[in-house]
């Protein structure tokens, strides 16, 4: 019965993936309409947004447009409440939906037990560390981080580590002008705050790459030295 249960959740989503990116399409012709509804299109942005990170579908057209809609202040703050908010979303799916299967797992490799509990410990750096980094896809990450042991509330908090990216896509945003714009095309300007994004971006890719591998290893290592102790 949980198999089958954990199926058809998979099943489901995987529709909503589909649905997701059947909806991205329309989502230059949303951020127009946002444009003109006051506080209830905030609302209703931060809610699309939300639901298009828990169905993987790519939301940097909706942080552009957050910059042209909002202006930077309020874009970058109803973006980060709607990321975050997402992201929470599909952490909690994956925990509560497959995380139990995982511990089931980890129970039968003490090594491997040792590594998720010792990710779980070190949970608010890590993740901070990985919302900094551009090389883990941001959709992806929410799910895999639930399945690990790293604690809801380290996650949310660490969620902050998506604020200088944010920024840079909402200003953005703000440059192009308007949401028409964005859906001919533009992108982020690549100017000196891009490139030290991208700068900080790789020391942190490098950084939690270091912080995870050792990490590890020390897990391993008590782990294994716990096996051999008669």
């Amino acid at each position: 019965m949980k198999l089958a249960r954990l199926a058809l959740a998979a099943l489901a989503l995987v529709a909503l993936v589909f649905a997701g990116r059947a909806a991205g399409a329309h989502f230059s012709a949303f951020a127009s309409w946002v444009q003109g509804q006051g506080a209830l299109g905030a609302a209703l942005f931060v809610l699309a947004y939300a639901a298009a990170v828990v169905a993987f579908v790519p939301a940097s057209i909706l942080t552009l447009a957050a910059g042209a809609i909002f202006g930077v202040p309020r874009g970058t703050l109803y973006v980060l409440v709607a990321a975050t908010l997402g992201a929470a979303l599909a952490f909690l799916v994956s925990r509560y939906l497959a995380r139990g299967l995982v511990e089931r797992k980890l129970a039968g490799d003490p090594r491997l037990a040792a590594i998720d509990r010792a990710v779980g410990a070190e949970g608010r750096r890590i993740v901070f560390l990985l919302r900094l980094s551009p090389a883990f896809p941001f959709s992806l990450l929410n799910y895999a981080l639930g399945l690990t042991r790293v604690r809801f509330a380290d996650y949310v908090l660490a969620s902050v580590g998506m604020l200088p990216g944010t920024l840079l896509y909402v200003y953005s945003g703000k440059l192009a002008g308007d949401v028409a714009s964005l859906a001919g095309g533009a992108s982020v300007a690549k100017g000196a705050g891009y490139y030290t994004l991208l700068g900080v971006g790789l020391l942190a890719t490098l950084a939690v790459t270091v912080t995870v591998t050792r990490i590890a290893r020390r897990a391993l290592s008590q782990a294994t030295a716990i096996g051999a102790a008669p």
